[in-house]
């Protein structure tokens, strides 16, 4: 292998790095420990984990020989050796490889175990599937790598990658405590509900901008492609006609949320067994297509049948064609950006029990905490408020947790 090999890979690269923007970083961009030796960033398609790669890589290394990124869904892999380019690499001096969609390869954990363990003196950095799980009897990755989400954009994000304004962002801890000083000073230079309105229906993924118009289309279609490649890479046994049942199974969901199912009835409509449908709804949960809300840790290896089904994301429910209650977008918006921070389970009472603490309701401005009088740390998340008071919060602040 010399140069003139991997020249498609260098000019992909260079082209890629050349058109990258530092104007704006994602949350996490400023969280990682970039000198982790193998470090693991997962996410769903189209939240921002290859812009942020490429941002790194541009802002931070002089000398650009040192440094390769390449996708592993490149056509350059069909007649080529991801080893075989490693190994060429590092001789010429390069000391950090990015790869992007390594789940795209088909031994990827055994890839990456080996390149860890043969060049110790080499930093990786991967990105793949928001499913990607790491399962030690197969590499023992866990004790090696540093593993991160990056989820799409919050609210406060939104805002700033709008260039709106910049607000610092808040723990659930400090946003329970502070929220009303919070929502003062931001509303005193921003008309918040105006912005809170536009991201619910075009904020969370970050090609809203480059998209459009066609945004709602392509995120339709990026919901096929994380069904028909990045399911069945990570999950390799399924099969043509499970991939449909997986598509009937999402679009019955988005016609209905939130569903409270009966897997019994689900699974006869599928024409699957139960514990098929099981499997079907939390392969969906993990690739962030749906958000499982169930009443116990959610345990992967043990399935239990969630209480209540919501689509991952506001955005998604215009995509996929679900009739828009207001009710139901407010409490998918909630269990979005607060189940990126916390644990979120059903409780007896209320919507939502965050980190087996605190219970919310989330409802709008004439919401009462009728059906959650007197518990202990119980609040409401209202809409269509700047301002709240006490145990009373604006729900927009919930999406100014990250």
């Amino acid at each position: 292998m010399d140069y003139t090999d991997i020249q498609p890979l260098v000019n992909a690269f260079q082209r890629k790095l050349v058109s990258t923007s530092l104007e704006f970083k994602r949350y996490l961009h400023q969280q990682i420990n970039w000198e982790t030796r193998l470090l693991g960033i997962k996410g769903a398609r189209g939240v921002g984990k290859t812009t942020m790669l490429l941002q790194h890589i541009k802002e931070t290394f002089d000398n650009i020989d040192t440094v390769f990124y390449v996708s592993l869904d490149n056509l350059w892999f069909q007649n080529h050796n991801v080893e075989e380019l490693v190994e060429f690499l590092y001789t010429h001096g390069v000391t950090h490889i990015f790869f992007d969609e390594v789940h795209k390869y088909a031994r990827w954990t055994t890839l990456l175990k080996n390149i860890y363990d043969s060049y110790p003196d080499l930093n990786i950095v991967y990105t793949g599937s928001a499913m990607l799980a790491i399962d030690n009897s197969k590499s023992d990755l866990s004790r090696r790598q540093s593993l991160c989400t990056l989820q799409g954009l919050s609210f406060r994000e939104y805002l700033d990658y709008e260039g709106v304004i910049s607000l610092p962002a808040l723990t659930l801890e400090e946003l329970l405590k502070e929220h009303t000083g919070y929502a003062m000073e931001a509303t005193s230079h921003i008309k918040v509900l105006k912005y809170f309105n536009q991201y619910l229906e075009e904020g969370y993924y970050p090609y809203y901008k480059e998209a459009g118009r066609d945004y709602l289309t392509r995120m339709g279609e990026v919901a096929q492609l994380v069904i028909d490649s990045d399911i069945s890479t990570i999950e390799e046994t399924i099969t043509y006609a499970t991939r449909q049942k997986i598509k009937k199974l999402l679009m019955v969901v988005a016609e209905n949320v939130p569903l409270t199912p009966n897997i019994s009835k689900l699974s006869a409509s599928l024409g699957s067994t139960r514990d098929q449908t099981l499997k079907m709804l939390y392969w969906l949960d993990r690739a962030a297509l749906l958000h499982l809300l169930t009443d116990k840790a959610k345990d992967y290896k043990h399935l239990t049948g969630p209480k209540k089904i919501y689509l991952d994301n506001t955005n998604l429910m215009s995509a996929l064609g679900s009739e828009i209650s207001k009710g139901t977008q407010r409490e998918t918006f909630f269990a979005n950006q607060v189940g990126s921070v916390a644990t979120l389970l059903m409780p007896p009472k209320g919507d939502f029990m965050a980190n087996n603490k605190y219970l919310f309701e989330v409802g709008g401005a004439q919401k009462t905490f009728g059906q959650i009088a007197d518990l202990p740390d119980s609040y409401l998340a209202v809409d269509n408020v700047e301002v709240g008071t006490g145990n009373r919060i604006p729900l927009w602040l919930f999406g100014c947790l990250y």
